[in-house]
């Protein structure tokens, strides 16, 4: 897909989905505001691999659900 969705049309479209997303678009706070969706699965290690696989410059991981209690962020 080669359209620029926005990110509230990312999660629409993915609700509770990982998401790859090329070319993201960011605010000031480098905040992910939408991009071209080049992959997207309920896995989040099919996810990667096809990052893995696309070999973008540039690009980011989104999750679009909620994330459940007690999880664990690590940047």
């Amino acid at each position: 897909m080669d359209e620029v969705l926005t990110i509230a049309e990312i999660k629409a479209l993915y609700d509770s989905e990982w998401v790859l997303v090329e070319e993201p678009q960011t605010d000031e706070l480098l905040e992910v505001r939408g991009g071209k969706v080049r992959f997207h699965s309920k896995d989040r290690d099919e996810v990667y691999r096809e990052a893995v696989k696309l070999r973008s410059k540039r690009f980011a991981m989104l999750y679009t659900g909620t994330i459940p209690e007690g999880t664990a962020i690590v940047l």
